[in-house]
């Protein structure tokens, strides 16, 4: 194994549409030893300020960035609240090991926990998307006393023991033959909405394939089987997740998605405790938050509103007790 790591140009983020962020960096961050320390890209925004301040940890998946969230950022922010966006090692300003080999699944979580540790998070929102979720649902069982809500975009919880819905399936089989993604065509060919300069945008961290070892290797290492890493993690996730978890959870599900469709989203809703029946976000396919001008207020909101609920039940329960 290489431990030759990667790191793209700043001027290729310059100027990104909507992307007006200022870059923040973790240095040596957990995961990858044979690469030698890494550094590990964040946004943080937001002043908290609100009546009961949260902490949005938003969570991108395979092969976006943090970029996929930027309609909700600035809502999060005129609410009052923090936004936290890292990129995965391998993806957007983070650093990138050059070697597929490289990635694991213990290995990117390990980064999110870091990240979590070091900034000392609390009173989170986990927002995750697709691979996003993958790696982050299986961290609140672990300490579960930083973390207060679940918003789930089109994601999937890799226990190895569920079948994958067919479309998330062959696209991982097509996924794990490709050395040299076209991040912007195919950005293009399932978000018709986007604009030329946003479908570069998602390119930018990718000068050349020498840069997309991360886009190669997750397909390889999504658990698929019980044995897979990462399979035994998400089990025990999934049991808590359905049977002690005690926060407020929303999914909202992209009704055109062919990858992840409806009906596994309402499959995964059902094993959440307290999460009701998803929002159906009609005209979005996979990559939901690129919809995000149509509920990212309303989102949010709604997020503030369970949050607040969730305070008020607690204080009447203590005094009860």
């Amino acid at each position: 194994m290489t431990g030759a790591v990667l790191r793209t140009a700043d001027d290729r983020f310059q100027e990104l549409p909507g992307w007006p962020f200022t870059a923040r960096y973790l240095e040596a961050v957990p995961g990858f030893d044979a690469c030698g320390p890494l550094r590990m890209h964040y946004v943080d925004e937001g002043a908290g300020n609100a009546p009961e301040p949260l902490t949005f940890l938003l969570l991108h998946g395979h092969p976006t960035w943090g970029y996929l969230y930027r309609y909700l950022i600035p809502e999060i922010v005129r609410q009052g609240h923090r936004a936290v966006v890292p990129d995965l090692p391998g993806f957007g300003r983070s650093d990138k090991p050059a070697d597929p080999e490289a990635y694991t699944f213990a290995g990117l979580r390990s980064s999110l926990i870091a990240l979590i540790e070091q900034l000392d998070l609390r009173d989170i929102v986990l927002v995750v998307h697709e691979w996003g979720g993958t790696l982050g649902m299986t961290i609140p069982c672990e300490m579960p006393e930083r973390f207060a809500g679940l918003v789930c975009f089109n994601t999937w919880l890799a226990t190895g023991v569920r079948s994958l819905p067919a479309g998330y399936h062959n696209w991982l089989a097509t996924a794990r033959s490709e050395q040299d993604m076209n991040v912007r065509s195919l950005m293009a060919r399932t978000n018709r909405i986007l604009t030329l300069a946003q479908c570069n945008a998602y390119q930018a961290p990718f000068p050349d394939a020498a840069y997309k070892a991360a886009l190669v290797a997750l397909p390889r290492i999504f658990p698929a089987s019980p044995k897979d890493p990462g399979a035994e993690m998400a089990r025990t996730a999934e049991a808590w997740w359905g049977e002690a978890y005690d926060g407020f959870a929303m999914l909202l599900a992209g009704m055109r998605d062919p990858i992840l469709p409806p009906d596994a989203m309402r499959a995964l809703a059902r094993r959440i405790r307290g999460l009701g029946t998803p929002v159906a976000i009609g005209n979005a396919g996979h990559f939901v938050p690129e919809w995000g001008t149509e509920f990212a207020p309303d989102l949010v909101t709604e997020v503030t509103a369970l949050r607040r609920r969730q305070i008020a039940g607690h204080a009447a329960g203590d005094s009860t007790a």
